[in-house]
């Protein structure tokens, strides 16, 4: 991190070339940077279909966290395509990667999740469940609109700096395995943040909306807790052997008990990771899988401890050996900044919600009444900007390790409307929406959004200064971040490529060809909207066989 001194003497420089790209007078310079953003606007409104296209390409590859293989390989070609230079593997992660263009101060960051959800496959445009591959990953997230948002933005703000020589350097990058909440901690400590000024990230919604302070969610560590016995004849011998998977069930069992004393603001949730081979062999090894979720940083490591403790305690009653307690990932709870949100909404509310149509609406609600929520439809409102949160008010059990990044440079989450309100979220009727008009509406809504705030923070250096003055003096005036990660732990690259290896062949036959069709909906054959049949059926069908 740059020392405030720094920052004064390159704001000086750049404040210098802001104001000689500009006519002089404040009210000039208002107006050209009024003129620039409408032209932002309609530049990125003629590239809808060049959004849709990323939006669509993404859907279709639809690649579980740390193997984003195909989305990384498209997303780099497509940067090197339109002038960025893109380093790859960063922070031993073979799928991260980071794309920058330009030179000099600021350098604005821009960054988004690329990474899908387990068994949620989905046909898109589809309003009742019908799986592409039965079992398969899919975008139950909505990650694959992010990119399209911030790719879009960035091309056209570039274009401008271009032509206007306008100085000043954008970064990109993906969030990989973000499901996992695994890698943002060492873009962190591999020092991609120690330059940059800004970072303005993106994530899907279904409005579009910003908030600054603390998010209403919660931090988090993700640990695997390993355990080793030895084996033995399940039936002729089992006294011989000592079971890994008794240790992994008597942690989850106490682990259950000791709930009822923690603390009503935490979350935790658990999986067998590994229970054993065959029921006739003693298990010798046994992983169970925990999250361990609370509010603040000293309560989600006194957590974590108290997690460990039960796991030795599990292994001392099974006769077993607690052999590895792996940070499989780790998020701090986000605290977002109140200067860039603020300029963030100011754009929000230039640029608006996406002009829905009936079918839009018809879609949503149909999609809606498949999982029981009420039929609202879309936003047709915008969302107020939210303000900084109380203790009390931080309830929600969601943890993004954006929080990680906002600690370390100042930070704001643009949230754009791709998806439908009221899904259950990490679903497959979260993909439902993922590549059809909707997402491609929000995706352009928000890329006009994130263009306006990066052209903002690119040519008004008092706006860089104002954010790290709430940075330091606010935000920063009492918690200091130490990462949750050791300095021994290394990213979990193995993670998925199992899962991922069993499915990529059949995936393969539905990757967007978008050469050859206009739309992925087109290469499907899917009809817009889909709806669940009279009869009960869900199948790929006109919209004139649907019934409301």
């Amino acid at each position: 991190m740059f020392s405030p001194a720094y920052r004064f003497v390159t704001g000086t420089v750049w404040a210098l070339v802001a104001v000689l790209a500009m006519p002089s007078g404040s009210t000039a310079q208002i107006s050209q940077l009024a003129g620039w953003k409408s032209e932002l606007a309609e530049t990125i409104d003629g590239r809808r279909k060049f959004t849709a296209n990323i939006v669509d390409q993404i859907f279709s590859f639809a690649e579980l966290g740390f193997q984003e293989f195909e989305t990384s390989a498209y997303l780099v070609e497509l940067l090197r395509e339109h002038g960025f230079t893109v380093e790859e593997g960063v922070a031993g992660i073979p799928t991260a990667w980071v794309a920058t263009w330009g030179s000099g101060r600021p350098k604005i960051s821009l960054g988004t999740d690329i990474d899908n959800i387990p068994k949620a496959s989905q046909t898109p445009g589809v309003s009742c469940y019908l799986p592409l591959v039965e079992g398969a990953p899919g975008h139950g997230e909505g990650h694959n609109s992010g990119m399209a948002v911030q790719i879009t933005a960035a091309l056209a703000v570039k274009e401008l700096m271009e032509r206007e020589g306008l100085q000043g350097t954008i970064q990109i990058w993906p969030g990989v395995a973000e499901e996992l909440v695994a890698t943002k901690a060492y873009y962190v400590r591999e020092g991609m943040f120690e330059d940059v000024d800004i970072v303005l990230y993106a994530h899907v919604g279904n409005n579009l909306s910003t908030s600054w302070g603390m998010t209403p969610g919660t931090g988090l560590i993700s640990a695997m807790f390993t355990f080793e016995g030895s084996a033995a004849h399940a039936g002729g011998a089992p006294w011989r052997g000592r079971s890994a998977a008794d240790a992994a069930n008597l942690m989850e069992v106490g682990w259950n008990f000791r709930r009822e004393h923690l603390r009503t603001q935490h979350r935790s949730h658990s999986v067998i990771y590994d229970g054993g081979d065959q029921p006739n062999v003693v298990p010798s090894k046994a992983s169970i899988w925990f999250y361990f979720r609370e509010k603040n940083y000293p309560q989600i490591r006194d957590l974590f401890a108290i997690g460990d403790s039960i796991a030795r305690g599990a292994a001392m009653m099974s006769g077993t050996v607690l052999d590895d307690v792996r940070i499989i990932g780790s998020a701090w709870p986000g605290h977002f900044n109140q200067v860039i949100a603020e300029a963030m909404y100011e754009n929000i509310q230039q640029v608006g919600l996406p002009q829905w149509t009936e079918n839009d609406q018809r879609f949503a609600q149909a999609t809606q009444r498949e999982v029981g929520a009420s039929e609202s439809g879309l936003a047709t409102e915008l969302s107020i900007l939210r303000p900084a949160l109380t203790e009390a008010q931080r309830t929600a059990g969601f943890a993004d390790d954006i929080g990680d990044i906002s600690w370390n440079v100042p930070t704001a989450t643009l949230s754009f409307p791709s998806n439908i309100p009221d899904l259950p979220g990490h679903h497959w009727a979260n993909a439902m929406a993922m590549a059809t008009p909707i997402a491609h509406k929000g995706a352009t809504q928000g890329a006009m959004v994130q263009a306006m705030t990066l052209l903002d923070f690119m040519v008004q250096p008092e706006l860089v200064d104002q954010a790290w003055d709430y940075f330091e003096n606010i935000q920063n005036s009492e918690i200091q971040y130490t990462p949750f990660i050791r300095s021994s732990d290394q990213p979990a690259t193995e993670m998925n490529a199992e899962i991922m290896e069993d499915f990529r062949e059949e995936m393969r036959e539905y990757y967007y060809d978008s050469d050859r069709y206009d739309s992925y909906l087109d290469q499907l054959g899917v009809s817009y909207p889909t709806l669940r049949q009279p009869d009960g059926r869900c199948t790929i069908g006109s919209v004139s066989e649907q019934g409301n």
